[in-house]
């Protein structure tokens, strides 16, 4: 079966103007938060990895986002072993590093410290599951991840962050490896000026992509939204350069649907929703929801009033009521 996340990139990269949109559940917590990773604590304790890959399961089995991003054992137990991404239109992908910004263990300072570049899984293992090749599983391996990167404004950092991802690159190519690369803002307060992160961030990810040639290209970008002006002025600066939206904190319903329909408004393409997905109240239904705003059949405003009422109408108790599961509380978004 063709994914379908093959065929919207090659629409986009035929006409980037094409009406297509690319969402993608991130299912790679575990690789940042550990036990906190598999969703919200019930009675004091959080689900299960079992539980975590069960919900993995059940999202593609729904078939409506395009891409799974997930660690690299999960992608081992789910897309290798269990390959339950056969015969579906969605793709595994595997985060390929882990910088230490991402590592948010409790009561840890990993991410306050400026990131360095780190990477546990290595790509034969995440194509394969081991360092032998398999004719085998060849048809059914994860042939693309997530590679992320951060830039604090700082030479000897930056230039060891950009060496680290140059290394990744040349293996990529050897393993026929595609990947998205995801760049975070400066993890260091004050890096840049808090009215700069957004330009600072478009002039790194042009500086950092104009040494790369085609075959070593990310396929398309995951980025924080820094608001229209900064969103705009990336994708007006390379249309054929594929930017997707990271989602970060959970927020309300409100922020998480707002962010998808004012990304795609201002010329993005994807949404890698992580904890956004992962804390809702009813995982597929949000997801339903996040499809129906981008295909532009429901306004986001109108989205979160119907997903209460449809979890109201299935028995389950929302996490806030509406008035204030309707309030945008990311200034960003107010712009």
């Amino acid at each position: 079966m063709e994914k379908s996340l093959d065929s919207k990139l090659k629409q986009l990269k035929e006409d980037p103007s094409a009406d297509v949109f690319i969402i993608a559940d991130a299912k790679d917590a575990d690789m940042a938060f550990g036990l906190a990773a598999t969703g919200p604590a019930v009675d004091g304790q959080h689900p299960s990895l079992q539980q975590y890959r069960d919900n993995i399961k059940t999202v593609v089995e729904q078939g409506v986002v395009d891409l799974v991003l997930m660690s690299a054992s999960n992608n081992e137990a789910l897309a290798l072993k269990d390959r339950i991404f056969e015969n579906t239109a969605i793709t595994p992908v595997a985060r390929a590093n882990d910088t230490t910004d991402i590592w948010s263990a409790v009561d840890s300072q990993y991410n306050q410290q400026p990131s360095l570049p780190f990477r546990s899984a290595s790509l034969q293992h995440i194509q394969f599951g081991d360092a032998v090749r398999h004719d085998d599983v060849f048809e059914s391996r994860t042939d693309m991840g997530l590679y992320s990167i951060t830039f604090n404004n700082d030479t000897e950092l930056d230039a060891w962050a950009s060496e680290a991802y140059k290394e990744f690159r040349a293996e990529a190519e050897a393993q026929r490896f595609r990947h998205l690369l995801e760049v975070f803002a400066p993890n260091v307060e004050g890096a840049v000026p808090a009215e700069s992160v957004g330009r600072y961030m478009n002039d790194m990810i042009v500086r950092t992509l104009a040494g790369v040639t085609e075959v070593q290209r990310p396929e398309f970008l995951k980025i924080p939204y820094t608001g229209a002006k900064n969103l705009e002025d990336l994708v007006h600066y390379d249309p054929k350069m594929i930017v997707g939206i990271l989602g970060g904190a959970s927020g309300t319903t409100m922020d998480a649907f707002t962010l998808i329909a004012k990304s795609k408004e201002h010329g993005a393409r994807a949404a890698l929703f992580g904890r956004k997905i992962n804390n809702a109240e009813d995982q597929l239904l949000f997801i339903d929801y996040l499809r129906k705003i981008v295909d532009g059949d429901i306004s986001a405003e109108d989205a979160v009033k119907a997903y209460h009422a449809d979890l109201s109408a299935n028995g389950i108790q929302p996490t806030r009521e509406l008035a204030a599961d309707l309030e945008i509380t990311e200034n960003v978004l107010l712009d």
